[in-house]
């Protein structure tokens, strides 16, 4: 059993903690948090030691009623591997002390690649991770565009790709980040960061990228346009999507506009906190022109890499391969959206009838 801390328990380490908690062959040895509140009151409300960054902030956990397990240093000993969920930068500070304390840890993508031996994508490199100390998984945005071009590379071979990425201003829980009414170009020069940081994952890859920020908490939205090196059959690539674990073709007749609707969804299907583990490309939007293949897709930021993180500790630990790996994940978490849009295309219509 594998005994996984967790170091930052925010918006992806609290998630991460929960999808390993429910993993077979994973136990959460323990969470970090530097200071009380609400996030701290839940963790250990439901059973995880609760870790302080230092000794100095032990005593403001207890004032707030809150029991202490110790150091985050002591979690990091006690643990067989960190996932380090800390905001970016704050985990390349944080690689001294896995070092030197010999434990294994997982970043996240807003460290810089140099962080880790490698950056990961469960579809797309998982071997490269198979007895590493250190890596990294990419961001969500890269995560999404990487379970894409993942199987378009496999099938049918990509000359370029170009991607516009429209990206949420700010979690629901960061009232400070923006723009309140705005639309930028973020960064306005071209490219963005995230063609580089899918060849992180595809090093030979011709990717551009532009990035644009909206005042939305939601999702992300990516509109995406691959020059493939072959001519394929526009429903050989939507039965080629629709078969991939963690895409969810969304068929029209869900009647989902927008990425408020596909959190809705999310909800009603029981989702914890809403969350989509998968990348959601509406089927209406996929289409092929010769050899261009364009459609848009919804991307969860609050959650895409939390099944990421998981396989991550499996390929650096040798657990399983990528495969059983992905299948083992998404069953304990409940990553169950339907897969192939046809079988969808008749749920969603026999439950229209009934409105």
């Amino acid at each position: 059993m594998l005994s996984v801390g967790v170091n930052g328990y925010g918006t992806i380490g609290k998630r991460v903690a929960d999808a390993v908690r429910v993993q077979p062959d994973m136990t959460v040895r323990g969470v970090a948090k530097t200071s009380p509140g609400h996030v701290a009151d839940h963790a250990t409300s439901i059973g995880y030691p609760l870790y302080a960054v230092s000794e100095d902030e032990i005593a403001s956990f207890e004032a707030a009623g809150l029991d202490v397990a110790g150091t985050i240093r002591e979690l990091v000993a006690k643990s067989d591997v960190i996932v380090d969920a800390t905001p970016g930068g704050i985990g390349e500070q944080n690689h001294t002390l896995y070092e030197q304390l010999e434990t294994p840890a997982v970043f996240q993508g807003a460290e810089t690649p140099a962080v880790a031996e490698t950056s990961f994508n469960a579809r797309a490199n998982y071997d490269e991770a198979r007895d590493a100390s250190y890596v990294r998984v990419v961001s969500c945005n890269t995560t999404g565009l990487s379970r894409l071009l993942a199987p378009l590379k496999e099938a049918y071979g990509i000359d370029a790709v170009r991607a516009t990425l429209i990206r949420r201003g700010g979690d629901p829980d960061q009232p400070s980040r923006g723009p309140i009414n705005d639309i930028l170009p973020d960064p306005v020069t071209v490219p963005s960061h995230h063609g580089p940081d899918v060849r992180t994952i595809f090093p030979s890859l011709s990717i551009d990228t532009m990035g644009v920020t909206v005042p939305a908490t939601l999702m992300h939205l990516h509109g995406v346009n691959v020059t493939l090196e072959s001519t394929p059959d526009i429903e050989a690539v939507r039965d080629l999507l629709a078969k991939e674990p963690r895409i969810f073709v969304v068929p029209e007749s869900a009647r989902i506009e927008g990425c408020g609707a596909l959190r809705e969804f999310a909800r009603d299907a029981g989702r914890p906190r809403g969350d989509i583990w998968e990348n959601c490309i509406w089927d209406e939007s996929i289409s092929v022109s010769g050899s261009e293949f364009y459609c848009f897709q919804a991307i969860h930021q609050e959650a895409d890499v939390v099944p990421e993180n998981v396989d991550a500790l499996r390929a650096m630990f040798n657990l399983k391969d990528a495969a059983e790996s992905i299948a083992t994940t998404d069953e304990r978490l409940g990553v169950s959206f339907r897969q192939h849009s046809r079988a969808s295309e008749q749920v969603f219509t026999e439950r229209a009838c009934d409105d």
